[in-house]
């Protein structure tokens, strides 16, 4: 399709997106002092050095290394697809609800339908090895809430997140579909299982990921891609989720951008009731049906939220119940099983979307919890993060170690909930 900006302008926007060490809350602040990528492009060494470290500054008034220009050039072939689209900050179409974010994605790579970002929006999160009640009720809530207007968004992971795709796309062309968000890069499916629902997705939904082409499934993608989860949405279901969990980080940092934020409750004697029970406790949402959220986020539409559509006709509504661990309630159709992830799947690979072929991963996005006390990375790390936030680039001078180093050892800090990340980006103790 044609290009939605200059070329010149596009390779500027995806060379920073690639470029090592500078990350989107710098980005968002080199534009804010320079404007467009280009004018960044052609500041001088001096003035680049005033926010950035001088190697940094001096690199980017280079040309781009091969590699860096390889990925450029294959980002731009890409964009000649149908549905193919590049969402900069700059972008019209881009979505207004993530500049809540301190560290907003400086480009999204979409593909499917755009107009699902002019929709309402809310999120359906948990944990990968749901039960059987679990992905119904799932399943249940998102096609009666897509009936009612509402797209729903989820990460495309096994378990809760799969089953709440499949059920908004159930809905049918008159619901308000589902829009993937990606811990990959847009042309890989995480997990492989879901390659038919991920196709699915892109030709009646969305997909978007802010990764580059080709990104693997890296442990600390996934934190990033639940901020943008959160942000995007009104509000967050949480359907079942451990104690520690990613879902509850999702649902965090809901809570900190000012989402509304729900629960369904479970048996006292499930270990996947155990995050729904905390947030309540917490204050999040009891919701036994998908009406009691329709009727909550119709009283509390956060401003730069796109208008709720209104409800179909009473007549074609769906209904979706909360189903107690083991009552028995049939709450979806759960003839399609197609898109239902296998629980015993334990270990995956990201494939290309556009093939069968796929490469070898190991399962980061798990809800289990993570032992930090024997790691000296996450020692050292726990012992520069304290009860006042820090920031990312103060941990990385101090440490000096490699973004992707420090972003994984974060992560697994977060999932064990010994450290949580604050709504403005920077990191602090829990307790």
């Amino acid at each position: 399709m044609p290009l939605n900006a200059p070329e010149t302008e596009l390779r500027a926007w995806i060379r920073l997106s690639l470029e090592p060490g500078l990350g989107a809350a710098r980005i968002r602040l080199l534009l804010s002092v320079f404007g467009m990528p280009q004018d960044i492009m052609a500041a001088t060494t001096g003035n680049l050095a005033r926010y950035l470290d001088s190697a940094l500054a001096a690199r980017l008034r280079q040309p781009p290394e091969p590699e860096r220009q390889a990925a450029i050039d294959q980002t731009l072939d890409w964009l000649q697809a149908d549905h193919h689209r590049l969402l900069t900050l700059a972008d019209p179409q881009y979505p207004r609800t993530l500049y809540a974010l301190t560290d907003p994605p400086p480009i999204l790579y979409a593909h499917g339908r755009l107009d699902i970002l002019n929709r309402p929006m809310l999120a359906i999160v948990g944990a990968r090895h749901a039960t059987v009640d679990g992905t119904r009720n799932a399943h249940a809530f998102a096609r009666h809430l897509a009936l009612q207007g509402w797209c729903v968004v989820s990460g495309l992971a096994d378990g809760i997140d799969g089953a709440a795709h499949a059920g908004a796309l159930d809905a049918g062309d008159a619901g308000g579909g589902t829009l993937a968000v990606l811990g990959t890069g847009i042309d890989r499916v995480y997990p492989s299982s879901h390659h038919a629902l991920a196709h699915r997705i892109a030709d009646q939904g969305l997909l978007l990921s802010e990764l580059p082409l080709g990104a693997p499934g890296l442990p600390f993608h996934f934190p990033q891609r639940n901020r943008i989860v959160a942000a995007l949405s009104q509000g967050v279901l949480v359907v079942e989720a451990a104690a520690r969990s990613g879902s509850l980080i999702t649902a965090r940092l809901a809570g900190e951008l000012g989402r509304e934020v729900f629960a369904i409750p479970g048996s006292i004697h499930s270990p996947l009731s155990r995050g729904c029970h905390a947030l309540i406790r917490q204050g999040a949402k009891l919701v036994e049906s998908g009406q009691d959220i329709i009727e909550e986020l119709r009283q509390t539409a956060l401003p730069g939220m796109p208008a709720h559509t209104p409800a179909v006709p009473a007549s074609s509504r769906d209904t979706a119940s909360y189903a107690p661990a083991g009552s028995g309630q049939d709450t979806a159709d759960t003839s399609n099983t197609a898109d239902t992830a296998d629980p015993s799947d334990t270990a995956d690979a990201a494939a290309p979307l556009d093939l069968n072929s796929a490469i070898s991963l190991t399962d980061t996005d798990t809800d289990t919890d993570t032992d930090t006390t024997t790691d000296p990375d996450s020692g050292a790390l726990l012992r520069l993060i304290g009860h006042d936030p820090v920031d990312l680039d103060t941990l990385q001078a101090e440490l000096g170690w490699s973004i992707d180093r420090l972003m994984a050892q974060l992560t697994r800090l977060e999932i064990s909930d010994r450290i949580h990340r604050t709504a403005d980006g920077r990191y602090r103790r829990s307790t």
